[in-house]
């Protein structure tokens, strides 16, 4: 299987959107923001790749000035999207001015003469070996910068143009940079993992954050790969689902109006059985209210049992009568045991083993006490026993829903 971390994240994002673009290939054009991304990362490629006279500040500018995407560009998305509309010529401005200030904080700081860039924009491919199937996959991928420094050590970069810097922690577990470190390991192989740094630079803030490559995490990157790969092998040859996982990132996804989580927000006819778009919305109308009402009536069933309590504790009576039944109070008490004691008790009679039997619940509490890579180990462990449907509900109101229901009736 050919693969890359693009395809990788995606999945572990959404396995319905990494079914749209790596299964069905379904083009969509970019986002504004993938837009906005890869003109400051090329404009970013042009500072480092002049040797020896790197570009002044006024022409990386200049050139990401030169480059910007004409306003048909961005109105693409709204086409792609009804529930988005094109950018404004202010929306514009500001993206623009923020590309122009990102740039010139990076260059005060990273003058390019100050560094040995080996590559920019640098592709690889690694050919990674399943020892249990016999199979090879092959990870290709694009890193954005390679240093060499004075003490011989690589630094591997890769921009981030998003606002939102992670916590050390995250990156020192990060995919994408180990991956990359294992790219450039196969790529030449006289590097050993020790002698990489990764590090993440944020150009909104001006901030690199590195962690150190190792070869625990070298094998620990291919063994999650691997995983990943298995799992999406397993997903097409059983004909499994690859279900969507909403999350904020929906708002960026150019799948959204065809996605099984969204579709339904921008149908403009009635169902396949014949359900009219007022019918459906009626069921929902009434299905809120039962929850709400539901939800109201378990509140005052509480405050009604105090009440009911408190007066028989104060009556010391364990039953009471009215017009519609009767009422009983039982006390129930629960216990915590000294288990040395019980464990001492029990073992001379083989029903100490019993008490040690594995079950879910104590696995849940288990896996909350222990590391993120004992974990995922654990989670790789599991199968599925069996399958039903749930239905959940949110009073939160979709942006967007108001309008198509009076634009697609």
């Amino acid at each position: 299987m050919r693969t890359s971390y693009s395809a990788i994240e995606t999945y572990l994002q959404c396995p319905q959107k990494y079914k749209f673009q790596e299964i069905d290939k379904i083009r969509k054009p970019k986002s504004r923001e993938a837009i906005f991304g890869t003109l400051v990362h090329s404009t970013l490629k042009f500072m480092f790749q002049k040797d020896p006279l790197f570009p002044t500040l006024d022409e990386v500018v200049a050139y990401f000035r030169a480059h910007w995407p004409l306003p048909e560009v961005f109105e693409q998305e709204s086409k792609n999207d009804p529930l988005k509309h094109g950018w404004t010529e202010e929306e514009q401005k500001i993206y623009f001015e923020e590309g122009v200030r990102m740039l010139k904080k990076f260059y005060e700081k990273n003058a390019p003469w100050n560094f040995s860039v080996v590559d920019v924009e640098s592709r690889f491919e690694a050919v990674i070996a399943d020892e249990k199937t016999g199979e090879t996959h092959i990870l290709a991928g694009i890193i954005d910068r390679i240093d060499k420094r004075a003490d011989g050590s690589y630094e591997i970069i890769d921009y981030k143009t998003s606002k939102r810097m992670p916590s050390q922690d995250a990156v020192d577990k990060n995919l994408q940079l180990s991956l990359y470190s294992l790219g450039l390991q196969k790529r030449w192989p006289h590097i050993t993992p020790e002698m990489i740094t990764l590090s993440l630079y944020f150009l909104k803030h001006g901030e690199k954050l590195s962690t150190q490559s190792t070869a625990e995490t070298t094998e620990k990157t291919k063994a999650h790969i691997l995983g990943t790969i298995s799992e999406i092998q397993e997903r097409i040859a059983e004909k499994k689902e690859f279900e969507p996982m909403p999350s904020p990132l929906c708002d960026w996804c150019a799948y959204k109006p065809i996605c099984p989580a969204w579709r339904h927000l921008y149908r403009k006819s009635q169902s396949a059985d014949g359900t009219s778009r007022e019918e459906i919305q009626k069921a929902i109308t009434e299905y809120f209210e039962i929850k709400t009402r539901d939800a109201r009536d378990g509140k005052r069933l509480k405050e009604l049992q105090d009440e009911i309590k408190k007066y028989m504790e104060q009556e010391g009576v364990t039953r009471i009568f009215g017009d519609e039944g009767m009422i009983s109070k039982k006390k129930t008490e629960r216990y915590e045991y000294d288990f040395e004691k019980i464990k001492a008790l029990l073992s001379p009679l083989g029903k100490w083993e019993e008490m040690l039997k594995p079950d879910e619940i104590k696995l849940r509490k288990v896996m909350s006490e222990i590391s993120a890579d004992v974990r995922d180990e654990i989670e790789a462990a599991r199968k599925v026993k069996s399958e039903y449907i749930t239905l959940t509900a949110s009073a939160k109101k979709i942006s967007g829903v108001e309008f198509l229901n009076k634009s697609n009736l």
